[in-house]
């Protein structure tokens, strides 16, 4: 009897984590701009990990999207399923256009240049340090490589060297129209000190990496974040008006294999002429 009842919570818990991995929350933002040229349609989506996740793909059809951002950790660390991944590339490029920025895990890579181009070969706009216009908005992407674990310990211990962005962001002003960051980390927006990307005339950072802190509990809300630590501010949702940072929860998972209370996530996000 014993056995048959651990057997049973072994499988409740069994569907209940699956059920918390897999399950897709949509949460959707409008976004009225004076900027803006035309009304369009975002889709963000970020850290898939490796995970060719098929419901994704779905409901990006579904939601006819005008372009697609992709804000980092798209093939995880140790290039698990690199070959799914491009595979399903490919699917989303026949969708919209894609626009994609590096994170942690890619700059790992020792084959990350090869990576790179076999991404573009899909039809991805890989966007390391590049600006591009597009027929809705111009798009900066930041190739921010703050990748090595020693990187970790030094941003908990505030001796962490950040890149001066500014030459970027200078260029980007030379820009008309509505203005959006793909920046992986969402802290750099205004929780570095005085290269804090807040501070910069543009509409609209699309940031992940915080995997909305993992776990999110009941009165305390999400609880760890590499590069901010426990209780991370920059877990999920937005911040700011102009410019407005929203952060994706993310898709997969890397090392730490469950979610909890805390589903993968697609942003949607309505850009309507002011």
């Amino acid at each position: 009897m014993i056995y048959a009842l651990i057997a049973l919570i072994i499988l409740i818990l069994f569907i209940f984590f699956y059920y918390e991995n897999n399950k897709l929350d949509i949460t959707r933002y409008e976004l009225k701009s004076k900027n803006a040229k035309q009304n369009f349609k975002i889709i963000h989506l970020s850290d898939f990990h490796s995970k060719p996740f098929k419901g994704v793909l779905d409901k990006v059809k579904e939601e006819k999207p005008d372009i697609i951002c992709i804000t980092g950790d798209y093939i995880n660390d140790h290039c698990k399923n690199k070959d799914k991944m491009l595979e399903y590339a490919k699917k989303l490029v026949s969708i919209a256009p894609v626009y994609y920025i590096t994170g942690n895990h890619e700059r790992r890579l020792d084959s990350f240049n090869q990576l790179m181009s076999e991404l573009e070969k899909t039809g991805f706009t890989v966007l390391l340090d590049k600006i591009t216009d597009t027929d809705f908005c111009t798009i900066l992407g930041l190739d921010e490589n703050q990748a090595d674990f020693d990187d970790y310990k030094a941003r908990k211990n505030g001796t962490f060297k950040y890149r001066d962005m500014s030459n970027l962001f200078e260029e980007l002003d030379k820009h008309s129209g509505f203005k959006i960051v793909l920046s992986h980390f969402p802290e750099n927006f205004e929780g570095i000190k005085e290269l804090n990307y807040s501070q910069y005339d543009f509409d609209l950072q699309l940031s992940g990496h915080a995997h909305g802190g993992q776990w999110i509990m009941p009165f305390f809300g999400p609880l760890f974040s590499p590069g901010q630590g426990i209780l991370p501010k920059y877990a999920r949702g937005s911040f700011g008006t102009k410019p407005k940072l929203i952060i994706s929860r993310g898709l997969g998972n890397s090392e730490f294999p469950i979610r909890l209370f805390n589903h993968p996530e697609i942003v949607i996000i309505d850009v309507i002429e002011k």
